[in-house]
């Protein structure tokens, strides 16, 4: 069995969801699931997102009569290592027990592959290389960007060189194409 928050780190990687949750779920419905416990923020009417500490949901519409069309989710896992409890959801909480205050990249890609599932180096924005790494899981279109190196800006809020830093859903393939044709 895979202790604490690391069983969580691992579902969503595999399958893409937070708790069962896609990116493209409705508000109303990731509120049923996570509960009314976050902060919304709107940009004009036709954007927002919520925050549940950790896990960010994101919306856009065409027209304010519109319904919301979910966009993709980001674990901010490394606010974690601010050590402050209320950034974990009561409902994560309640199912996968206490979260560390930080992931190490190589202890969840280890459990992944011991599972079958495979993480693939994919190229940074150049803005951000060399100081963030980014992996991909095809299958659950799931990215984890990492921290690479050292530098001014590159280790933010105590982190370490192969500490997870955010998660995201999804990533997909024409995106992952679109960043390899800009390093060619």
């Amino acid at each position: 069995m895979t202790p604490f928050s690391l069983a969580f780190y691992v579902d969503v990687v595999a399958t893409g969801t937070v708790l069962g949750l896609r990116p493209t779920d409705s508000p109303d419905h990731v509120t049923d699931v996570l509960g009314a416990g976050f902060g919304e923020n709107n940009f004009g009417d036709r954007s927002m997102f919520r925050d549940y500490g950790l896990a960010e949901f994101f919306w856009d519409r065409a027209a304010v009569d519109h319904p919301w069309s979910g966009r993709h989710f980001t674990l901010q896992v490394h606010r974690l290592a601010y050590r402050d409890r209320t950034l974990v959801n009561e409902t994560l909480r309640a199912r996968y027990g206490r979260f560390t205050p930080r992931l190490r990249f190589e202890k969840l890609q280890r459990l992944l592959e011991r599972r079958g599932i495979p993480l693939l180096e994919i190229p940074q924005d150049p803005a951000n290389a060399p100081y963030y790494r980014t992996f991909w899981q095809p299958d659950s279109q799931v990215a984890v960007s990492v921290i690479g190196t050292y530098g001014e800006y590159s280790t933010p809020d105590n982190l370490r060189v192969g500490d997870v830093y955010s998660i995201n859903a999804p990533m997909t393939a024409d995106e992952v194409e679109w960043r390899r044709a800009r390093v060619r």
